[in-house]
């Protein structure tokens, strides 16, 4: 089932989740929906805050470029209770979208690579390092889980062009 979004504004995108203590059924039919709502709306990530559930929990579904023409649909993964082990000091900056922040994508500074630990839906601890977009798009969802948007990590100039959108867009949302 396709879940509705959370968009900039709504305060359960700038809380801290709680911890995941259990899996179990409604859990698994939580990660079965976020997926769906992922793929509904082209995202490569989605993080439990932004279908309204503020626990620790975010899926992923990274596509895999091949050539100019040839994307590859990614492996589904399963983040739970993810925390950052570490992370290079090599950063890069690349531009950013959110699906709870339609349409605008800014310039962020992140690092190269970071190594995740997080429990899997079958209840397994595992330890892993992600580089380039994989560890952008790692640490993107793994932001939401501390109440941090993308847009936090603009350059003091990019949140400056970014607020009267940003406005906007709040404006628009609140009213639904």
């Amino acid at each position: 089932m396709k879940l509705p979004l959370a968009y900039y504004g709504d305060a359960v995108l700038r809380k801290k989740t709680a911890r995941v203590d259990e899996i179990n059924d409604e859990l698994r039919q939580l990660v079965h929906d976020m997926d769906e709502t992922m793929e509904a709306n082209n995202g490569c990530g989605l993080a439990a805050p932004q279908v309204h559930r503020s626990i620790s929990l975010f899926v992923t579904r990274i596509p895999r470029y091949i050539d100019e023409k040839t994307v590859l649909p990614g492996e589904f993964r399963v983040f739970i209770n993810p925390k950052i082990v570490s992370y290079s000091e090599e950063v890069w900056e690349l531009d950013e979208a959110c699906l709870s922040i339609p349409k605008l994508r800014g310039n962020v500074i992140r690092p190269v690579k970071v190594t995740f630990q997080a429990t899997d839906l079958e209840g397994n601890t595992f330890v892993e390092e992600f580089v380039g977009f994989d560890a952008r798009c790692m640490m993107h969802e793994n932001d939401h889980l501390n109440g941090v948007l993308y847009i936090d990590r603009l350059s003091p100039k990019g949140k400056k062009e970014f607020e009267p959108l940003l406005r906007e867009l709040k404006k628009k949302y609140s009213q639904k």
